[in-house]
């Protein structure tokens, strides 16, 4: 086991990434900018490095100054939580090559997820269902791209091979719109990926998102540890997860989880990971893979009983698996909202000070956050700032918890999203369960 990690992030997860290594006995060194000095996991940490000012480029994004903190400190390894450089293959290759221990996927296997078209490829040989597209990249040829269209029916969606949250997506519903929208989509991915590569597939009108979570050693051991439904969502990003999904049946979740665990063996992958799918219609298609810690991995904690940030460092440190497939078992229901430091009405980031801060408690209340009353919310990174999580026998009881919950939760001096989770856990739809990645959009009037 490591003697010291060095955690190259900021907020939640690096507070949890923490609090994972202590209870393994692991010292840890906390990077921060200039910004984060003061900050509550800063001042638990074993020791401490400042990298560089507030701008992310200049510190989180830093690679030399984080690889430097772990070689002034003496640690072994270094642990990329989620975000900034978590998925960064380079990164992680230079982490290795300069003697410290990447703790997640090996390079390749990152740039292997990374390309949506390559991940893709990887899927179909190893089982598991994919949307129907182009099968790669999408031809220069307009004629052939127009072939391809037809042939997979529209409405369709071109997509950009290193795209990812979201960007290098545009809708077609029409043959006319085809070469302009591919057109347009190359144009984005190059400036925002640095790669103009793009796809094509069908495009599916009413799916929800879920995921399978998975945790692979490199002994050939690999499991899952069932799906989350992350389907209430905005423009992309998820704001309500929960563990297991509404509805779903039991057979298919075994089905599909253990597709996921044979295609982590079958590219030798490394540590924690997330399979993301859309599911409509009793049948799930393959999108990508997050070949990182997930923000939403506390339901799936909070059901299994396995910590996953735990296991994913013994991982890396060499260990086998904690558990074998046989040994998961799902109790309870779990939810997580994400609360985050923002107009509940038009979502503008609101920094600034929180002058009173009160956590909720009670049983099956989980929260994981790394603010307190006067800590200042900085205006350079990502506005979530907790995530709470209920836990319940059932998901009525998970959700009877939760609002009970958001009514307690008190956070003043700033403007957050808490007034939106207390609409949605009362919301008729989203009580009955099974909601698609649209709803909370139309909910809302965007």
């Amino acid at each position: 086991m490591f003697d010291k990690i060095v955690i190259a992030n900021r907020g939640e997860i690096a507070l949890r990434i923490q609090r994972a290594c202590r209870t393994l006995g692991i010292k840890t060194v906390a990077v921060h900018s200039e910004a984060d000095r003061d900050t509550k996991y800063v001042k638990l940490a074993d020791e401490s490095v400042c990298i560089g000012p507030a701008r992310p480029m200049d510190s989180y994004l830093n690679i030399p100054a984080v690889i430097s903190a772990a070689d002034v400190t003496d640690a072994q390894a270094i642990h990329p939580g989620y975000g900034f450089l978590s998925e960064n293959a380079d990164f992680a290759e230079r982490v290795e090559q300069s003697g410290f221990v990447f703790i997640g996927p090996r390079a390749e296997t990152i740039r292997l997820m990374g390309d949506k078209i390559s991940a893709i490829k990887v899927m179909k040989k190893a089982g598991v269902p994919c949307v129907p597209g182009s099968d790669g990249p999408l031809p220069k040829e307009e004629n052939d791209i127009l072939r391809i269209g037809k042939e997979v029916g529209y409405p369709v969606l071109i997509k950009a091979a290193a795209g990812g949250g979201g960007r290098g997506m545009r809708v077609v519903h029409t043959e006319a719109a085809l070469l302009t929208a591919v057109s347009l989509t190359r144009g984005e991915a190059k400036a925002a990926f640095g790669n103009d590569t793009v796809y094509l597939e069908k495009f599916l009108p009413n799916p929800r998102h879920i995921e399978f979570q998975v945790l692979a050693d490199t002994h050939g051991n690999a499991i899952h540890l069932g799906e989350r439904d992350c389907s209430m969502q905005r423009r992309h990003q998820k704001v309500v997860e929960e563990c297991p999904a509404p509805g779903l049946p039991e057979k298919l979740r075994h089905k599909i989880g253990e597709r996921c665990a044979e295609a982590c063996e079958k590219i030798e992958y490394r540590g924690a990971g997330t399979f993301e799918f859309l599911y409509q219609d009793g049948e799930f298609y393959f999108i990508e893979m997050n070949t990182r810690v997930q923000v939403e991995h506390p339901v799936t904690e909070m059901v299994t009983g396995v910590d996953i940030v735990r296991e994913s460092i013994r991982i890396a440190a060499g260990e086998k698996l904690s558990f074998r497939q046989k040994d998961i078992e799902w109790r309870g229901h779990a939810i997580e909202c994400r609360i985050n430091a923002e107009d509940p009405r038009t979502f503008a980031p609101s920094p600034g000070r929180i002058t009173s801060w009160h956590a909720p408690g009670g049983p099956g209340i989980r929260v994981d956050s790394h603010v307190y009353a006067n800590y200042y919310v900085p205006p350079y990174y990502d506005s979530m700032i907790a995530k709470l999580i209920a836990y319940g026998e059932n998901r009525q009881v998970a959700m009877a918890r939760m609002r009970v919950a958001l009514s307690e939760m008190l956070v003043d001096g700033i403007k957050t999203n808490i007034p939106l989770h207390r609409d949605i856990m009362e919301d008729a739809a989203f009580e009955k369960g099974g909601v698609n990645i649209h709803y909370l959009e139309k909910k809302l009037g965007l």
